[in-house]
């Protein structure tokens, strides 16, 4: 959920995770995107749209570009999450959002005892750096112990509801880029969509997700929760 910066690169990846499920074995992606944003100037370069593509809405643009480019038949939903669509029979949930006020929201959600998604990938960034987490929301009957943490539990300081949040829109792109790397997104994205693969593809994954930092060059994995 989420088209922008993150959202429209894991898009564009889960595209290529399609394709590769398929070869591999009978499975495939079924995906629904949701966003309420439309296509801006300042969103040219950074994100993967086109002049052709300002003013109109993220989710449906990318959405049909990759039907006909791949022969799918994804969703598009131009509205925000969670209000504007079921998350009930949800595998995979995977938020891209920018404030910590949209992940309370579908925390909440999930909370309420109603079909919970096996699992819960959150991505997040800053100017040059960024995170991505996998975790399990807490099942009303499930074993808490062997659960992966979601991202409000493996960041608690995301539920202070008095801390600024800064989502301000970019006017232009040179403005946007002062306000994030050209490529911070993308790379996350590409180390988020590894993560999935290993997670479909092959059963295991070593790590539940990594703090990534193009500054610095490093990416340091966030380990998996040992059982006691």
């Amino acid at each position: 959920m989420g088209c922008g910066g993150n959202g429209a690169q894991m898009l564009m990846g889960l595209a290529s995770l399609d394709t590769a499920l398929r070869a591999i074995s009978s499975r495939s992606l079924e995906v629904t995107v949701v966003d309420d944003d439309i296509v801006t100037e300042a969103n040219l370069g950074r994100q993967p749209f086109y002049r052709c593509d300002v003013g109109n809405s993220k989710a449906r643009t990318l959405t049909e570009r990759i039907n006909l480019a791949h022969g799918l038949a994804w969703k598009a939903v131009h509205g925000r999450a969670p209000d504007a669509v079921e998350i009930d029979g949800t595998d995979i949930l995977i938020t891209c959002v920018d404030t910590a006020s949209a992940r309370r929201e579908l925390g909440a959600v999930l909370g309420d005892g109603r079909t919970v998604p096996t699992y819960w990938m959150d991505l997040g960034n800053r100017a040059s750096d960024g995170q991505y987490l996998i975790g399990c929301p807490c099942r009303p009957t499930g074993n808490v112990k062997l659960r992966l943490p979601t991202v409000l539990e493996a960041f608690p300081e995301l539920a202070d509801e008095t801390l600024a949040e800064d989502d301000a829109p970019s006017c232009s792109v040179a403005e946007a880029l002062e306000r994030q790397s050209l490529f911070v997104n993308r790379v996350l994205a590409s180390h988020a969509l590894a993560l999935l693969f290993d997670l479909l593809g092959r059963g295991s994954i070593g790590h539940a997700g990594a703090f990534i930092n193009l500054a610095s060059g490093q990416a340091v994995p966030i380990p998996l929760p040992r059982g006691d």
